[in-house]
């Protein structure tokens, strides 16, 4: 018993970062951002949509249908043919229920009436099956690669993102540019053909213009001992430890500026556009090694960035995460470099340099006096030996 109850636990963990980014990409396809405080209202419709799941599947299968309803707790005077008659009922009125739910995402002057108010409660059915349809095959797709890989002596570690809607090429070359300078060559390959379902049939619940800015299919990215699957709402990295850690700390490091955020709230986004916004102005500004410049003409911007993070009220992982990319982006443009483009170990920046410098100097400090200052000390000592004698000669001549 203890060990199934640590494998669901492992399942439910994953499950559970798989819901959280893939709603957090899902919500921006359908409804765009979503403040902070609006967040529950998305936890209420993935619940929903995996109680739908989970009464389609017992009225499907008679099976499971039965292990249901024998582990509802009802007294024994209420009948079990009225239990899976509930549960029919509830499989017709809960997408319904998720539909209206939506409603509550949208601002109170976007909120449809009359017969689009309608078609947005419709809206809950196809929305709660793309939902249910895209947490199994991710939860069957992740767990059949963490099997795999375990059997082989690989590791798995996953960076949750939310891709903006057309920008998942330039997530791809931005991640393959990232990998390559940190020393990983890959190489793309299409990922597995099921991973290309749910962005297809959330592209078709947000409409034509959103389906069309959907990528037809993901790419892995494979090099030795690595293999890294990119997702609209997750990075999946599997390989060796080592490589694995390497990997993690470019994307990390290098993929702050790109066309995805690695937050899900609607203030959380904000900061990044803004920080986004800056990086795009730095890589279309002045050649490299115009620090000062450069942080000059940002600093009214990272200035800002500061006094939102000040009294920003979203979950503390995304505070950090803000913090993080405001520290890089200042690096960088310290560096003279365009955000995102300096490694952890490059040693030959100039804000390195001015680094080394200061440390050199508050090195020398602690020594003591060094040669150069024995030899100044002998030459002010000779300077006052020699007044003393013009003195003494000027005493004796009077």
């Amino acid at each position: 018993m203890a060990f199934l109850a640590g494998i669901f636990g492992m399942i439910g963990r994953f499950a559970g970062r798989v819901l959280t980014t893939t709603l957090g990409w899902a919500s921006s396809l359908l409804f765009g951002r979503v403040p902070q405080s609006r967040q529950v209202v998305l936890a209420l419709i993935t619940f929903g949509s995996v109680i739908w799941a989970a009464l389609v599947v017992g009225i499907v299968l008679p099976d499971v249908g039965a292990f249901l309803v024998a582990a509802v707790p009802a007294p024994d005077a209420i009948d079990r043919g009225w239990i899976r008659l509930a549960m029919l009922i509830g499989a017709l009125i809960v997408p319904a229920v998720v539909g209206a739910t939506t409603l509550f995402v949208l601002d109170p002057a976007n909120r449809p009436a009359g017969r689009a108010l309608v078609g947005q409660v419709l809206r809950g059915y196809p929305l709660c099956a793309a939902l249910a349809v895209t947490l199994v095959i991710l939860a069957v797709v992740g767990i059949v690669r963490f099997v795999h890989h375990r059997a082989i002596g690989w590791v798995d570690a996953h960076v949750p993102i939310v891709v903006h809607p057309g920008g998942y090429d330039r997530v791809v070359a931005d991640l393959e540019r990232a990998l390559e300078d940190a020393g990983l060559a890959v190489e793309r390959r299409p990922a597995p053909l099921p991973l290309a379902i749910p962005g297809r049939m959330l592209g078709r619940i947000a409409g034509p213009a959103i389906r069309a800015l959907m990528p037809g299919r993901p790419v892995e990215l494979v090099g030795r001992d690595l293999e890294i699957g990119l997702y609209p709402s997750d990075i999946s990295i599997g390989g060796k430890r080592a490589i694995v850690a390497r990997a993690r700390a470019a994307i990390a490091t290098r993929l702050t500026s790109t066309a995805a955020s690695m937050t899900t709230s609607a203030e959380a986004q904000a900061v990044e556009s803004i920080l986004e916004r800056l990086t795009r102005a730095r890589v279309a500004g002045a050649e490299p090694g115009t620090a000062g410049t450069d942080l000059d003409t940002a600093g009214a911007t990272l200035t800002d960035v500061d006094r939102r993070l000040a009294s920003l009220d979203v979950p503390h992982d995304e505070w950090e995460i803000l913090y993080r990319q405001r520290l890089q982006v200042e690096r960088d443009l310290l560096a003279g470099r365009a955000p995102g483009s300096v490694a952890t170990t490059d040693g030959t920046t100039p804000l390195t340099d001015r680094v080394d410098a200061s440390r050199e100097r508050t090195a020398a400090a602690r020594r003591g006096p060094g040669p150069t200052d024995a030899i100044a000390l002998a030459g002010f000592v000779l300077i006052a030996l020699d007044l003393a004698v013009a003195l003494t000669d000027l005493r004796r001549r009077r």
